[in-house]
């Protein structure tokens, strides 16, 4: 999704590698942070289209999966050598936030509440017959036709180019994953109390006071590998 050119010949670089080593490539960051420059690399098990994405997956990716695909990215990195300067390689799995990132992605996750960000303004006409630009989206993933998105705000339908995209991540539902479910998906009804008239007053709907931040924690399970230019040194 990103026009960056160093990530777009990353991806080129890591995502083969994954999928030899049977994983899916979800997400690929090359950052600045206090410890110095980062490439934060995700993977994960194969998303199965049987799968219902409302359960928690019994096969996750560990941090024995970590290590060893940290080994063999080190071992590819340094012939290839994309990066000019010192750098960590990091690991890790994807939190329950999780980065949408190809298609595959947004069509696995349809029915799932999500935040999408645009490289590129989406040149946008409000149902009162104003225009203007627009680049954040919150709202309910409706698949995927012509390498564009389908998601839902406020009852408008927005198709937004993938390759425009910036950054998109599930918000997932945390009632739902306090009883013990994945989060994401289409939600289930909730079953009406025997002799509960249902409210007809329109629910107004909040926007959380806070966004969620990189997979981090306890969902995560990154490995630090420092790299410099034409070699690597693992950290034991």
């Amino acid at each position: 999704m990103s026009r960056n050119p160093l990530l777009q010949r990353l991806i080129t670089i890591i995502e083969p590698v994954c999928t030899q080593s049977g994983y899916d490539l979800v997400d690929v960051r090359f950052v600045l942070e206090q410890i110095g420059w980062v490439l934060r690399v995700c993977i994960d098990l194969p998303l199965d289209e049987h799968t219902d994405p409302t359960q928690v997956p019994e096969d996750r990716v560990d941090l024995t999966d970590c290590e060893n695909l940290s080994r063999e990215l080190s071992a590819v990195l340094d012939v290839d050598d994309p990066i000019t300067q010192a750098y960590s390689l990091e690991v890790g799995s994807p939190g329950i936030d999780r980065v949408l990132r190809v298609a595959s992605h947004f069509v696995h996750f349809t029915g799932s509440d999500a935040k999408i960000q645009l490289s590129i303004p989406l040149a946008i006409t409000s149902p009162n017959g104003s225009s203007g630009d627009r680049r954040n989206f919150r709202g309910i993933l409706r698949g995927v036709t012509d390498d564009k998105v389908a998601i839902e705000c406020d009852g408008q339908v927005f198709h937004l180019p993938i390759a425009d995209i910036d950054q998109a991540k599930l918000v997932p539902d945390w009632d739902a994953v306090m009883k013990g479910k994945s989060g994401v998906g289409a939600p289930s009804a909730k079953p009406i109390k025997p002799g509960h008239r249902p409210s007809q007053k329109p629910k107004t709907k909040h926007e959380p006071k806070h966004s969620a931040s990189e997979p981090q924690g306890d969902a995560s399970t990154p490995n630090l590998a420092p790299h410099a230019p034409g070699g690597s040194k693992e950290q034991g």
